[in-house]
């Protein structure tokens, strides 16, 4: 992954995921590895309102297809496509982790290709 966004991630999540990561079979969960590696660590406090946490809701462009889609970051006994709860494990969910509003990044899939990516807004849960 080249031209990589600065991510900012809280404590607790990062330590959640980390404890997911270490029984994830997915083929995303090497690539999520290392975009934790590379996070800056924050108290939750200190998480800035426009940065995607875990139970944010997160608005974003597809930029090769133009297309705006809303969907809630979540852990992956939550996920439900229906209700537009994306799991971390999924690509799209691993790519939006730690983003703030206005950074792309490019994401590889497993078929290959490589989804672009901006965070249009973010709106923290209260969970």
């Amino acid at each position: 992954m080249e031209n990589l966004p600065s991510l900012v991630i809280t404590h607790d999540d990062y330590h959640k995921i980390s404890a997911i990561l270490s029984f994830a079979k997915a083929s995303v969960a090497e690539q999520l590895e290392e975009e934790l590696g590379r996070a800056h660590l924050v108290a939750n406090e200190d998480l800035s309102k426009d940065v995607v946490a875990m139970n944010s809701s997160v608005t974003f462009i597809d930029l090769d297809a133009h297309k705006e889609q809303s969907v809630t970051l979540c852990y992956p006994n939550d996920a439900n496509i229906e209700e537009g709860k994306v799991s971390i494990l999924a690509p799209i969910g691993a790519a939006l982790i730690g983003l703030r509003v206005g950074q792309e990044i490019s994401w590889p899939l497993a078929d290959g290709k490589v989804k672009r990516i901006r965070v249009s807004a973010v709106s923290q849960s209260s969970i």
